[in-house]
């Protein structure tokens, strides 16, 4: 089942403007939301959830119409970011039964086993917390009243490589009953490599790539070689870098096979991205 479905959603900027951008979400998956800053992916976080009014397209939520039904919608899902924005010198205790007070299917018992599991002291203030403790605790007041999916933009940020790779198997774990999903906006790709199952990758207010983290991989590689074999090889990059010995580019998989004499290497998500960034565009 579709957790998450946008289609053709558009917003007008005087300077920018996002869209159409359409993609879908299953239940039980993660998508990994990337692009540089001001690609458009905050904007496309905020069309969704309401925070700004897009000019067209739809959303639609556990198969409810966002514009329709967003009070239901909302409680569907859950928005972690990675700085807690608000509250700070407020003890967790008491920001938690504010919280709980605005969901009627709070779930009492699965909040106190998530502060157990994540090492929560409800007497402490927010300003107290670590960056990956403030992450854990919004982790957990979504995850209390039942949301099935998770929006997250960029939770990892400030993180050091213990606590993300920690913060990842949280991840995996959330979205392994195969009914919550989550969506996972982040800079930090090398994160996606170990827990996403989609890209969504978004550039000058378009989606590039949209597919499974696998195919994404696939469909391009690293290619290395001499000084003098880059010039027969330039027509055929996306994005290259020279250096004292030769370069270093990408090209889709599928023209490999032009260049046999050439070195290739499967890319990582962030392989693909840096070098799409750096092809040369009309």
């Amino acid at each position: 089942m579709e957790i998450l479905s946008v289609q053709e959603l558009v917003k007008k900027y005087p300077a920018f403007t996002l869209g159409p951008v359409s993609f879908s979400l299953e239940e039980g998956y993660i998508l990994g939301f990337i692009g540089r800053n001001g690609a458009g992916k905050t904007t496309t976080l905020k069309s969704m959830i309401g925070f700004v009014h897009p000019n067209a397209g739809s959303v639609s939520i556990c198969g409810m119409d966002f514009r329709a039904q967003e009070d239901a919608c909302k409680r569907a899902i859950g928005v972690v970011f990675g700085e807690f924005p608000y509250y700070l010198n407020k003890k967790l205790s008491v920001i938690t039964a504010v919280t709980r007070a605005f969901y009627d299917k709070w779930d009492e018992g699965r909040y106190r086993a998530l502060v157990r599991d994540f090492a929560l002291d409800e007497s402490k203030r927010i300003n107290q917390l670590s960056a990956g403790m403030r992450v854990k605790y919004s982790l957990t007041l979504a995850l209390s009243h039942n949301a099935r999916l998770l929006l997250l933009d960029e939770p990892t940020s400030g993180l050091d490589p213990v606590s993300r790779d920690e913060l990842m198997q949280i991840f995996r774990d959330i979205v392994s009953d195969g009914e919550h999903s989550i969506l996972f906006s982040t800079h930090i790709l090398s994160d996606l490599d170990r827990c996403a199952d989609q890209i969504v990758y978004i550039r000058d207010g378009k989606i590039l790539e949209n597919c499974d983290i696998e195919s994404l991989r696939d469909k391009y590689c690293l290619v290395s070689g001499t000084k003098a074999q880059l010039e027969n090889t330039k027509d055929a990059l996306f994005g290259c870098q020279e250096n004292a010995f030769g370069f270093i580019g990408l090209m889709k998989s599928q023209d490999r096979e032009s260049y046999p004499d050439l070195t290739f290497a499967r890319p990582t998500v962030e392989d693909i991205m840096v070098y799409r960034e750096k092809e040369e565009r009309a």
